[in-house]
């Protein structure tokens, strides 16, 4: 037994050395410039300087990040690849199409949550529109209804304003996009007439005073723009306070020390005052946590969206 023992523990010294000799490829499934991809890069940064371990970015931007997926998929479980994805890739994006293209809860295996960031619902000033009732009229009064835009289908953003119009009995068309950018561009020119944004793209141009902001899809307010109301304030459901949230995984499979490391240096990054005032900037909320904890927010979250997705009628081939 003691040898045995002896044994475990030098395969597993051999294993850490061997990946920590070996770059540590990161997936990101959005393009250069992206929130997610900065935020790739900024954990990549400080967990590979922490473990010593060089770190290389792959974007690998497409179909709402089910290329990035795919690719992933297609390495060996070796403990040199990691993807970044989000709450739309682990939740929604699987369930929005009648053929899955991959099970994130078989699949994966969980390294580490990164953190969280809210969405907000705004519109363009100069609208007229101040408050969800004046969006309303706003559905009401106008062939289509609301028309709404959104980075693409399946989207945290895409779903949670079509619960929202759902739940409040406005009529909507979605506009969707190939990501926030071009959404953004549209809305500030009165192109569509509301979308949903991630915090960190919506507060500059609020305080620019080009946009305004109705609510905040979460259950408290925001220290960025602390006079948006919460989704409840402002008189819509209390269940769409979900934030959207990212996190590390890789392939199924992966040495599990391999993922351990990874953990441990991702919770060092918590305490790191150049990693965390960088995901500050960027409207993130950090958390600490275990690899086990990534595949339990995605199943508090499926139980949310899957049976949305279903009654809504969002699956397509």
């Amino acid at each position: 037994m003691i040898r045995a023992s002896l044994l475990a523990c030098g395969l597993t010294a051999w294993a850490l050395g061997a990946a920590a000799q070996t770059p540590l490829q990161v997936i990101a499934q959005q393009p250069p410039g992206s929130g997610s991809d900065a935020m790739t890069r900024a954990w990549g940064e400080c967990t590979g300087r922490l473990m010593g371990r060089p770190v290389v970015v792959q974007n690998k931007p497409g179909a709402n990040g089910i290329l990035a997926i795919n690719y992933l998929k297609g390495q060996p479980a070796d403990g040199a690849f990691a993807m970044t994805i989000g709450m739309s890739q682990m939740t929604i994006t699987p369930y929005v199409h009648q053929q899955m293209p991959y099970d994130p809860l078989k699949d994966f295996a969980g390294v580490a949550m990164i953190g969280s960031s809210p969405l907000v619902l705004v519109v363009p000033a100069g609208a007229g529109v101040s408050k969800l009732a004046d969006l309303e009229k706003v559905a009401k009064s106008q062939a289509g209804g609301l028309n709404f835009g959104s980075p693409g289908k399946g989207s945290p953003a895409h779903l949670l304003t079509t619960a929202l119009t759902d739940a409040m009995h406005w009529p909507a068309t979605h506009v969707p996009f190939v990501g926030e950018s071009a959404g953004l561009t549209a809305l500030m020119g009165q192109q569509i007439q509301a979308m949903t944004l991630v915090l960190n793209t919506a507060a500059p141009q609020v305080k620019a005073g080009k946009l305004v902001p109705l609510a905040i899809f979460a259950g408290q307010r925001s220290a960025v723009l602390p006079d948006v109301p919460t989704i409840a304030e402002a008189g819509g459901p209390a269940v769409l306070a979900r934030p959207s949230w990212i996190a590390v995984v890789a392939k199924k499979g992966t040495p599990p020390e391999v993922i351990k490391a990874l953990n441990d240096a991702s919770n060092q990054c918590y305490s790191d005052p150049v990693y965390a005032n960088s995901m500050d900037k960027m409207g993130v909320t950090l958390m600490r946590s275990q690899p086990a904890d990534v595949l339990g927010f995605a199943e508090r979250d499926i139980a949310v969206w899957k049976p949305l997705i279903d009654k809504l009628g969002l699956a397509t081939q």
